[in-house]
């Protein structure tokens, strides 16, 4: 398979001028399209504009490859566009962008396709060869170029090819014995990236003469491989990545760490501090786990701690979800009358799934703070969180206290491995399997029961009783507020702590809030449907058609199908759909509506207290959030609905 099996020439476009960066990835997308190669357009620029949201795919020299892998794509596919005059794309080194290739894979996508994608991105970063390209007149010959290069036969003008070889050999090196400088490039979606910074790292070292080798951690795992004999011998090792890598490997060597970026456009920089040994010694942590290098140059505590907690509630959530539902089920299908202090496991079937669902949820606590210590201190702290998170259940401190636990467990690991070092090395392969769980189980416990458990249980009991009791407009103002907080980032930190203060409260036994955040995330996307249906002046045509989808989505208590309609115009549609969200927290309050599932939107209702109040609620929230957006959005002018 070739480059020009994927480019189509109806997915080119040259001599353009996009108003903006969202008007350039809409058009490539149109393109893409254009070729057959995606199923859901809409979905596919969701994913696209998710990715530059991680960090922009501007590269810098004047490229730009905005990519992505996504369910909407059908076929693996590229678009081209030129613009020869440059445009605003936030590129890394902050000059305009000339030349577009957008890259669609499909979550699927073989190893065929994504070494194609991969050629592609080290081709385009030779600087002759992306001038030829921007200068082309017609898409034949920019398909020609391709295939010329791809074949080994593009050539270079004469006058620049023997000005940049007289810089290769005024700057050329003696040989040498060994590989003189080793590199690991890595980027979250290991398509274009990883292989960009590989590629220029490695032209760079070539013109000077430099012996280089770069391991790339694509898609389809890592690659060129770097081996310990090679470490060892190297006069510089640089480390530009964007997600975790093995970073064991490199203890007590000189390792230039930094973002993928800067390997792209800084590769000489990187290079001479690489062999000048500009920075610092990397220690490894005694685990044979990956670490980023963000971690390893150090993140702001807020951050270490969000990621930490999402490291522990994502392992949470399938426990949670599949346990609640099971449980809500139980509660359906009994009977009330036989035995009210027995309700939920009165009849079989109701015993049933309360007793498949009770062991699920039983889960929720140690995995909860298990995952969270992990987290922290890798393989070592996942049995020390375990406990603290089974002693939260058992000890009354609930959701809390397990949050406690997961992290002191994870700090309790650490202190035990600095602790340890002292120790002789002939005891080095006892400590992950004796000294740090006995010691490390042992203080969690003695932590737990007598320090987290007496004044959190204390607090949690309160919390809950204060809840039950709350005053009528309290709990309305409650609603409001977890209820508003699912809309404002969907699916980002704010709707996932409100979320988490439902499911948290849930495990208590408080069933209002609960019922509240899911009605609140149910209600952007719906908001948004309702105004695609009966406002349609106000949007495109590709708009309305991915309007539809969202009456499916928030019904089925999926918030992000509202994002990329956020994304497009966050000004007036995220604060529409948090007053329409708002709005539906404090009516499910209102009408005292509980939910005992944390999920599963429309397909639980039966099992919600007061369910027709509850379907109100979500039914109002939505059209106040349709009608606030209907007014914030103008109709837009003759043509711009194409």
């Amino acid at each position: 398979m070739r480059i020009t099996d994927l480019l189509k020439s109806e997915s080119i476009a040259l001599g353009q001028k996009p108003a903006d960066k969202k008007s350039a990835i809409r058009q490539l997308a149109d393109l893409m399209a254009a070729s057959g190669n995606l199923s859901d357009k809409e979905q596919y620029l969701k994913d696209v504009f998710a990715r530059e949201a991680s960090g922009t795919t501007g590269l810098g020299d004047g490229i730009a490859t905005p990519h992505a892998k996504s369910t909407g794509v059908k076929e693996a596919g590229l678009a081209a566009m030129t613009v020869p005059e440059g445009m605003d794309f936030e590129s890394m080194d902050g000059n305009p962008a000339r030349l577009f290739f957008m890259i669609a894979a499909p979550d699927s996508a073989n190893d065929a396709h994504i070494q194609i994608l991969q050629q592609l991105a080290m081709m385009i970063m030779d600087p002759d060869f992306k001038e030829a390209l921007i200068a082309a007149k017609t898409k034949e010959e920019f398909l020609h170029l391709i295939d010329l290069k791809e074949d080994g036969k593009f050539e270079a003008p004469k006058a620049e090819a023997a000005a940049e070889g007289d810089g290769a050999a005024a700057e050329e090196k003696p040989a040498s014995d060994h590989i003189q400088v080793l590199a690991v490039t890595a980027c979250p979606t290991g398509i274009a990236h990883t292989f960009m910074a590989a590629e220029s790292l490695e032209q760079h070292a070539k013109k000077r003469g430099i012996s280089i080798k770069v391991e790339t951690n694509g898609s389809g795992g890592a690659k060129n491989i770097l081996t310990d004999e090679e470490i060892a011998a190297a006069d510089g090792i640089i480390v530009a990545a964007d997600k975790n890598v093995a970073m064991a490997r490199f203890d007590g060597k000189k390792v230039v760490i930094t973002k993928v970026a800067d390997g792209i456009n800084k590769a000489d920089e990187l290079i001479d501090r690489a062999l000048k040994g500009d920075a610092p010694v990397y220690h490894a942590s005694g685990s044979d786990t990956e670490e980023s290098a963000a971690d390893v140059q150090g993140e702001s505590l807020g951050r270490q701690i969000y990621k930490h907690l999402m490291n522990g509630v994502s392992h949470m959530l399938p426990f949670v979800v599949g346990g609640g539902i099971l449980i809500a089920l139980a509660f359906l299908f009994d009977d009330y009358s036989i035995d009210p202090k027995n309700f939920g496991s009165n009849t079989p079937l109701a015993k049933f799934f309360k007793d498949i669902g009770g062991a699920s949820f039983g889960f929720m606590l140690p995995v909860l703070a298990g995952f969270i210590s992990m987290s922290i201190a890798d393989r070592p702290g996942l049995a020390v969180g375990f406990v603290g998170g089974a002693l939260a259940g058992t000890t009354g401190s609930g959701f809390l206290g397990a949050l406690i636990a997961g992290f002191l467990g994870g700090y309790i690991v650490n202190f035990l491995k600095k602790a340890s070092k002292c120790l002789p090395d002939s005891l080095e392969g006892i400590k992950p399997m004796l000294i740090y769980p006995f010691f490390g189980i042992l203080i969690m416990g003695f932590i737990s029961l007598f320090i987290i458990a007496p004044p959190v249980s204390a607090i949690n009991g309160w919390m809950v009783d204060t809840l039950k009791n709350m005053d009528p407009s309290a709990r309305i103002f409650m609603g409001m507020i977890v209820a508003g907080m699912m809309a404002v980032d969907m699916g980002g930190p704010i709707n996932k702590a409100a979320y988490v203060t439902g499911t948290g409260l849930l495990a208590s036994g408080e069933f209002h809030v609960m019922a509240a955040v899911m009605a609140g995330g149910m209600v952007p996307p719906l908001a948004i449907a309702l105004c695609t249906t009966f406002f349609k002046n106000r949007f495109t045509e590709s708009e309305r058609k991915a309007g539809v989808t969202n009456y499916v989505m928030g019904l089925s208590f999926i918030t992000e199908g509202a994002i990329p309609f956020a994304a497009a115009d966050p000004l007036r549609v995220i604060p529409a759909c948090v007053v329409g969200s708002a709005v539906t927290g404090a009516l499910t309050m209102a009408f005292d509506c509980t939910l005992r599932a944390p999920h599963g939107g429309i397909f639980v209702v039966p099992t919600i207290g007061n369910p027709l109040m509850y379907l109100v609620s979500i039914l109002v929230g939505a059209i106040i959030g349709c009608l606030i957006l209907s007014i914030l959005k103008k109709p837009l002018k003759d043509g711009e609905d194409k």
